[in-house]
């Protein structure tokens, strides 16, 4: 399932925390009191984006990159000013340097962005920027502002907002409704807003141990975005323009804190690497690494050679991809990113049984890297061990308790099983998981029909069912 039209205009090409024309319009900053958008109506929006995001072909579903991401996140919204909200990180694969905030902290990032930061102080300062945004609530500020009472159908809050922001011609063709249009009307940016995002996203960059720097570095390399985006501004730029008071209100606020070196961790020159890799034309790539290597162009060198053996590994030329991952093992740190690469070159190699031996092998050293448990999990699918699979789940679902994908691969494991009320069941959890409450429903309504449950397995079903429609019925009447 990809996103429909609307959605993913929006996350290819907007930002969406919101400000708009009159700061005398604004409530005092801070103050949420006369928003319109309760904190439960903010995460059923959220909860409505994420939904697409589970499924679209537009997001970057590699579980090392999102997690990272995931992480890099968390880190910043634990120093942020209101640590409890919900948050989600997502990566959209589009080359623009770009990044938005929706309703209920669901934060996008283009990979165009990452690769354009030449930091990881810059990638952070761009999420606490967002973060800020999110925290202090512009998107129920504007609509407080704007006197949007009339929106009562959350769905429809979120629609209007979603295709107002991608552009006026799609605003206009998608949604013909005056609401739509009257909203598009509305959105533009105020100095305060960015003001008081960049303020925030300082403090929460400095109280994350990052580089405060990063934040100015950033906008530097926003101003040279021509040279990313062929001759036009990057999309950040566009949705968060900077002014000169900007620039110089950041500047001054950088120049009174202290200042630290902060190293970039491995795994933002990793996952830049693999983006890199991942990029483009198999062979542009190698000859790009290639080089890096031999005139020494590189901030991280390892970094380089895990790029080179993943940009290999895309065009299926084995042989030399294992001589880069025999260079990680000898001269770099011993890491999760190089464990898993390892282990898809044996499954590329067709070795099941090396494949295994090096998924096995690498969780007793990282037992709780998602990409790894992945991998394992697709592994023992692939060659028909479902009692393997469901083994390795059931043993580290307690880490994650609410991904989806792990449900996923026990629906498929009951599946080669024959058994349909466990194999229904977990596919029912696994929509849940996706935001897909309808889906999960009619899943669980399979699994009471089936035939080979016992009593204690039904009474689950049944009780589980009965939740998923109170909650639905929850839904509608919000």
């Amino acid at each position: 399932m990809k996103f429909n039209t609307i959605v993913i205009a929006v996350l290819l090409t907007t930002n969406l925390a919101l400000n708009f024309a009159n700061a005398n319009d604004l409530p005092e900053l801070g103050d949420v009191s006369q928003t319109v958008l309760s904190p439960l109506q903010e995460q059923a929006i959220a909860e409505q984006i994420m939904r697409d995001v589970a499924t679209s072909d537009a997001v970057v579903q590699d579980a090392e990159i999102t997690s990272y991401l995931q992480a890099l996140g968390m880190r910043l919204v634990s120093n942020s000013p209101d640590s409890q909200l919900k948050f989600n990180f997502f990566v959209v694969q589009d080359n623009s340097i770009n990044a938005f905030a929706m309703p209920g902290g669901v934060i996008g990032v283009h990979t165009g962005l990452i690769l354009a930061a030449n930091s990881e102080s810059e990638l952070a300062s761009v999420l606490g920027h967002e973060i800020g945004h999110v925290t202090q609530h512009h998107l129920a500020r504007m609509l407080a502002a704007q006197k949007y009472d009339t929106f009562k159908n959350i769905a429809g809050i979120a629609l209007a907002l979603l295709v107002a922001r991608a552009n006026p011609q799609l605003a206009s063709g998608a949604l013909t409704t005056a609401s739509a249009v009257g909203v598009q009307n509305q959105l533009d940016y105020t100095r305060e807003h960015e003001r008081e995002a960049d303020r925030i996203g300082l403090q929460i960059l400095n109280s994350g141990g990052f580089d405060v720097r990063g934040m100015p570095a950033f906008f530097t390399t926003l101003q040279r975005g021509s040279r990313y985006s062929e001759g036009s501004a990057p999309g950040f730029l566009r949705t968060h323009p900077l002014t000169s008071e900007r620039i110089a209100d950041v500047s001054n606020r950088v120049g009174q804190m202290s200042y630290k070196q902060v190293p970039d961790s491995v795994e933002f020159r990793y996952v830049r690497a693999k983006l890199q890799a991942n990029n483009g034309v198999p062979e542009t790539n190698i000859a790009v690494f290639e080089q890096n290597i031999r005139e020494r162009r590189y901030t991280n060198e390892a970094a380089e050679h895990y790029g080179l053996a993943v940009a290999y590994m895309r065009k299926n030329a084995l042989a030399p991809a294992e001589k880069e991952i025999t260079w990680l093992k000898k001269n770099a740190p011993q890491h999760a990113m190089i464990e898993n690469l390892n282990a898809r070159l044996q499954v590329a190699k067709n070795n099941p049984q090396q494949a295994a031996k090096q998924y096995a092998d690498a969780l007793k050293i990282y037992p709780d890297n998602r990409a790894l448990i992945y991998g394992y999990a697709d592994h023992f699918l692939a060659v028909k061990q479902a009692d393997s699979a469901i083994k390795l789940v059931k043993e580290k679902q307690n880490l994650y308790p609410n991904d989806a994908f792990l449900y996923d691969v026990l629906a498929k494991a009951y599946t080669m099983q024959n058994k349909v009320l466990l194999s229904h069941q977990a596919q029912g959890e696994a929509y849940f998981r996706k935001y897909d409450l309808a889906r999960a429903i009619e899943q669980m309504e399979l699994a009471a029909k089936a035939k080979d449950g016992d009593f204690y397995q039904i009474s689950i079903v049944e009780a589980r069912l009965k939740e998923l429609r109170r909650m639905q019925g929850d839904v509608k009447k919000g």
